[in-house]
């Protein structure tokens, strides 16, 4: 190995500069000591560092007299005392001084990125979509000899064949679509740097070096964790699988960080606004925090299919220490109760603060709230859906079996299927190249723990077009989610030698009123349609019947003769009052041209909203006549004393109703379910409302009951103007009104949403949101 140009003297010599005693330079002279060397050694020095920088090295002939050259070093000092420009440095290294990755929130990167919204300094980028970067050398950077490229690294291995070690290489032109950076700028020292990324990149927190390389050798810059980049998806970026091509959904569905959640039932729709905070200062890092916790490796996370399946089962705590402890049994003495959360993010925190301990207590809505926020903030379109009267089909037969005994009474231990009265999941937008075309779009997903999917709590992502179709073969759990929104309900009844036997089958009972929160809007939008064609029709028929061939008890899907006695409950307006008595209209209608007798079986239940049964309160037997085309309406009662001591956190009660047409013995059955409606908390700022400054809201509520309110705790939150707070309030008396004044300090202007909630062991699910403009200062 030998310089280019340079005579091989001996063995002393080999691959090394001339010995050259260099002393300090200063910006007046020079102090060097010319070493005694062959002239033919100093010609080759010379031809080597002329080829280098031929500015600071003429040939003989051109050399300045006033000049002196310091050997292998390259520094000219003329006697004028001015150093003239010089392209070689006086360090043969081509050394990084500091990177600037123009993050302000306010900056083009973020901005176009459309991550300004993020309440952080952190550099946020979208995958798929350019982005500027300047590099401050040090010294000008030569195209002609230098070479430079950015390399970014994440998870605990990164390595190149996975893609969680990149190197991006300078190129002379971008073409995208690949990681590539081009020179764009350059001014003295300083090097600008526009970068492209593949729309296929693994989303993720990145460390970022810079490689550079020159004669002189190769350097490295040190890694500094404030120029970490968060790669996330990137809805509009059309090459990216969660591209969504309209503005105002994307604005929606990705940005928007205040929604609404609704529960109750299909004839008694309740809602609750959900602080989703996906840019709250932490957010980000918590999401990427739960990936790490899946154990999943990193370069499986720029597929969203595998993403989504990975949070499914991380938000619940069921088989991984996920986010939430689910608990639907009425006592949450060891945590929060379910009904207390009004948001994500005081959820997430405490998760991220406990070293991944589970958080005490959630049910379907927070699980499905905190999901919203994860997938938000990580860049997938998601919303969350409320399905009213939704199966939970535990032995995959896609029907919700009722098992009654020879009386006509159910056969509680054996009704595992049950039918919640809400149940709340999540819908996320991508395409699915893993499944036939046709299958993009709204896929359903589910953290709440049902039922197991390979082994690990968790559901989806399910594609609706398959769920609206029958087409339960394509992955991932699509049986489940389909027959949650259609399973028919059958009824058994036990003979005398333990077996049973088909007696009714109910259609049309699941799946009703499937709601979101609409685009742009407080508005509920249904969006039934997208999950099953309308009830009825022959395509409906067609996708059940699809979907039942690949069922357990494909045979139970016979269609019913037709019925000449039918039986509907109903009741006036939006229903009964927490505190009130019951009152429900049970109408039956004889369409045959003769008399009918039935022995009608009624028996009345609490449950909790998942449609598991707590303790039946009422049960009757009546005998009705009606005539040949006659409508009877028979009216039911349950009085408040029978329900007062029985209640759990929804206030769900069902009745169920059975009977026999003795005429024809045909059976005729019904469930119907209704909540007991509770009272709002009413919430009213005080006041001129400004950020920075001290301000009070008033809240008010009545107690419904004729009974006292104990130890009374209220939450309250609202971006921008408080963080979650509790409030031990005390004891509230019989059917008393009160009043609470709470004070604190805005912190963003615009609109902003303030939300409380009541917290007791008489009473839950009761919440107040208000509309409060903050001024800016």
């Amino acid at each position: 190995h030998r310089m280019h140009g340079e005579a091989l003297r001996d063995g002393s010599t080999l691959g090394r500069f001339p010995s050259i005693t260099l002393g300090v330079v200063d910006g007046t002279g020079v102090e060097a000591t010319e070493p005694e060397e062959s002239e033919e050694s100093e010609s080759a020095c010379r031809q080597w560092l002329r080829k280098i920088c031929p500015c600071c090295h003429p040939k003989p002939d051109d050399d300045s007299k006033d000049a002196l050259v310091t050997g292998a070093v390259g520094i000219i000092v003329n006697a004028g005392n001015t150093r003239p420009h010089c392209h070689f440095p006086t360090d043969l290294l081509l050394r990084v001084r500091s990177i600037d990755l123009m993050k302000s929130a306010q900056g083009v990167n973020r901005t176009k990125h459309h991550t300004d919204l993020y309440h952080t300094d952190a550099f946020i980028i979208r995958r798929g979509q350019n982005f500027q970067m300047g590099i401050s050398l040090s010294r000008p950077f030569d195209p002609k000899n230098d070479k430079l490229h950015l390399i970014l690294k994440t998870g605990p291995l990164p390595t190149v064949a996975k893609g969680t070690q990149v190197d991006v290489p300078l190129v002379e032109s971008l073409v995208g679509g690949r990681w590539e950076a081009a020179a764009v700028k350059q001014e003295g020292n300083r090097i600008q740097l526009s970068v492209n990324s593949p729309a296929t990149t693994a989303i993720g927190r990145y460390q970022l070096t810079v490689e550079t390389t020159c004669v002189g050798g190769h350097a490295v810059s040190t890694h500094d964790p404030a120029n970490d980049v968060y790669i996330l998806f990137n809805p509009w970026c059309e090459e990216d699988t969660v591209f969504m091509d309209s503005e105002e959904e994307r604005r929606e569905y990705v940005l928007n960080d205040v929604g609404r959640i609704y529960y109750g039932t299909q004839d008694q729709i309740g809602q609750r606004t959900w602080n989703y905070g996906q840019f709250d200062d932490g957010i980000l890092a918590i999401c990427l925090f739960i990936l790490e916790k899946s154990g999943t490796p990193p370069s499986g996370w720029g597929d969203p299919v595998n993403v989504v399946r990975v949070i499914s089962a991380m938000i619940n705590a069921v088989d991984d220490n996920g986010v939430l402890v689910g608990n639907w049994s009425g006592n949450y003495s060891a945590g929060t109760s379910p009904t207390v959360w009004s948001g994500s993010i005081e959820i997430l925190r405490e998760y991220h603060k406990n070293n991944a301990a589970p958080v005490k207590y959630g049910q379907c809505w927070a699980f499905a709230g905190v999901f919203t926020t994860v997938l938000r903030c990580l860049g997938i379109p998601a919303r969350t859906v409320t399905n009213y009267s939704s199966a939970h089909d535990t032995d995959v037969s896609l029907t919700t079996d009722v098992y009654l005994d020879e009386n006509l009474d159910p056969i509680n231990h054996l009704n595992t299927d049950s039918v919640w009265n809400f149940h709340v999941w999540n819908d996320c937008w991508m395409a699915r190249p893993d499944l036939p075309l046709g299958n993009g779009g709204w896929q359903a997903v589910d953290a709440t723990p049902q039922e197991t999917s390979q082994g690990t709590f968790r559901c989806g992502p399910t594609a609706l077009t398959a769920v609206r179709n029958g087409y339960v073969y394509l992955k991932h759990d699509t049986p489940f989610v389909f027959a949650e929104v259609n399973s028919d309900k059958i009824y058994w009844q036990k003979n005398a030698d333990g077996t049973f036997n088909q007696i009714y089958s109910e259609k049309k009972t699941v799946g009703h009123s499937i709601s979101t929160k609409a685009v742009g809007s407080d508005e509920r939008s249904d969006i039934t349609h997208l999950y099953k064609h309308a009830e009825g029709t022959e395509q409906e028929r067609i996708a059940v019947e699809t979907a039942c061939r690949y069922g357990s008890k494909a045979a139970a899907y016979s269609s019913s003769a037709a019925e000449d006695v039918s039986l509907k409950v109903s009741m006036d307006g939006k229903g009964p009052k927490m505190g009130q008595d019951v009152d429900l209209s049970i109408t039956m209608v004889n369409s045959s041209a003769e008399h009918r007798t039935i022995v009608l079986h009624s028996q009345v239940s609490v449950m909790y909203y998942t449609g598991v049964h707590k303790a039946i309160i009422g049960q009757d037997r009546t005998d009705v006549n009606i005539q040949p085309n006659e409508v009877k309406v028979l009216e039911w009662t349950l009085e408040y004393k029978d329900y007062k001591d029985q209640l759990v956190d929804q206030a769900a009660l069902m009745l169920t109703l059975s009977g026999r047409v003795n005429e024809t013995q045909r059976i005729l059955a019904t469930q119907f379910s209704f909540r007991l409606r509770t009272p709002d908390l009413s919430i009213k700022p005080l006041g001129k409302v400004v950020v920075g400054e001290r301000m009070a809201v008033e809240i008010s509520f009545t107690n419904p009951l004729p009974q006292v309110l104990k130890a009374v705790i209220f939450h309250l939150e609202g971006l921008g103007l408080v963080t979650a707070r509790k409030i031990n309030y005390g004891d509230i008396g019989s059917l008393a009104s009160m009043s609470v004044t709470e004070h604190f300090v805005p912190s963003l202007p615009g609109a902003r949403k303030l939300m409380a909630s009541l917290d007791c062991k008489q009473l839950t699910q009761v919440h107040g949101v208000a509309d409060i403009t903050v001024a800016a200062s």
